[in-house]
């Protein structure tokens, strides 16, 4: 159905009619309740500090567990906090603390898995051009030169590919 049927269809409609529909759709799926739920009380507070923990838990988590490393856990809530409409400057600090969470770890233990390294400098330049994109260079500046200094501190592997796209932004 094209979004054009979609309005001729929901016309059609009463107003008790569409609220029972919508009432339908909020109960029968999660996404439509998050969503909502998100529109009426939108806590980007809470939204981050959750989020925060995730990802925290990736790397040095709570329970006696091994860390998994995994980007992917920074990436689904990025992704999910987009579709919510979340304000672009919490999913910057979000971005932006999932690579120096990696970077503590790295500190600590380095990875042997040059997948870790890779993975944390897609996620640095998809933050930078965020961050770059929603006008906000300024309130990060400091974040992302902190971030390009300790992996050349840390001597990574591709430390230098940080260094070359840190010089171009800069």
């Amino acid at each position: 159905m094209s979004k054009s049927d979609l309005k001729k269809y929901a016309n059609q409609l009463t107003k008790s009619q569409l609220e029972a529909q919508l009432l339908v759709l909020y109960d029968k799926f999660s996404a439509v309740k998050v969503y909502y739920d998100f529109v009426f009380n939108p806590n980007e507070k809470k939204l981050a500090t959750e989020a925060r923990a995730k990802i925290a838990n990736e790397y040095f988590p709570v329970s006696t567990r091994k860390p998994k490393l995994r980007r992917s856990t920074a990436q689904k809530i990025i992704k999910h906090y987009l579709s919510l409409g979340v304000d672009p400057f919490v999913l910057a600090d979000i971005m932006l603390f999932s690579i120096e969470i990696a970077q503590t770890y790295a500190a600590e233990k380095p990875p042997k898995q040059a997948a870790f390294y890779t993975s944390t400098f897609v996620s640095y330049q998809q933050g930078v051009k965020f961050i770059q994109l929603n006008g906000m260079m300024y309130e990060f500046q400091d974040r992302i030169s902190e971030i390009t200094r300790e992996v050349l501190a840390q001597k990574w592997p591709n430390a230098s590919a940080f260094n070359q796209f840190f010089s171009e932004i800069d």
